[in-house]
């Protein structure tokens, strides 16, 4: 019975070291996980975050003379509006014929009232167009962006686009029949100094030039 006491006692024992073996054995391993994650955590807080990459910069620049951007967009949505003088945007439109081409297609999509306010808002954005530095006329001339009576006349065109928008927004069929002598007059302040004239040569010749040449 002793022996077995003995036996049974040395099992015991012998269990107890393994265990406290292992537990020793799970404790270093634990403190150097815990060292290898101190280590990440402080590496990733310490280390200097890179900075983004700059954006490529844009700078608008002429892609057309100005003969070309005044009959594509202020010729275009000028005539917009002033047929909102006698034919009313509101009316109901015919039908779109979908096989007869894009125009004629999607002509209804953005009609009415709305085709009328967004053709008043490209007058406006296309003063932005016409200040646009290094564009020339069609006769290879620059465009006087630094000459005070063009700017004015951008400047002009801009309030005049504005106006027509807040005029077709009260779909008002008076309301653009007056907005659209304002509209006429800021297309004649740029017309009548810049492009006006029977020699090509003329145009775009900077005011004060033409005053000094007539002296």
């Amino acid at each position: 019975m002793p022996l077995t006491k003995r036996i049974c006692g040395s099992r015991v024992e012998r269990d107890m070291d393994l265990a406290l073996h292992a537990g020793r054995i799970r404790g270093v391993a634990m403190k150097r996980a815990f060292v290898v994650v101190t280590l990440v955590v402080t590496s990733i807080a310490c280390s200097k975050p890179s900075e983004p990459t700059a954006p490529a910069s844009f700078t608008p620049q002429p892609y057309a003379n100005l003969a070309q951007v005044m009959r594509g967009i202020p010729f275009t949505f000028s005539n917009i509006v002033f047929d909102a003088q006698a034919q009313d945007p509101g009316a109901p439109r015919p039908a779109a014929e979908v096989t007869a081409g894009a125009t004629e297609t999607f002509k209804n999509v953005y009609g009415g009232w709305q085709e009328v306010e967004n053709s008043a808002l490209a007058l406006a954005e296309a003063s932005n167009l016409l200040m646009i530095p290094g564009r020339s006329c069609e006769n290879g001339k620059p465009v006087p962006v630094q000459e005070e009576t063009y700017r004015k006349a951008a400047e002009g065109l801009a309030a005049a686009g504005r106006a027509a928008y807040k005029a077709a927004q009260s779909k008002n069929m008076d309301a653009m029949l007056e907005v659209s002598e304002t509209v006429s007059v800021a297309c004649s302040n740029c017309h009548e100094p810049y492009r006006d004239f029977d020699d090509q040569k003329q145009r775009c010749t900077p005011v004060d030039k033409k005053t000094a040449a007539a002296e």
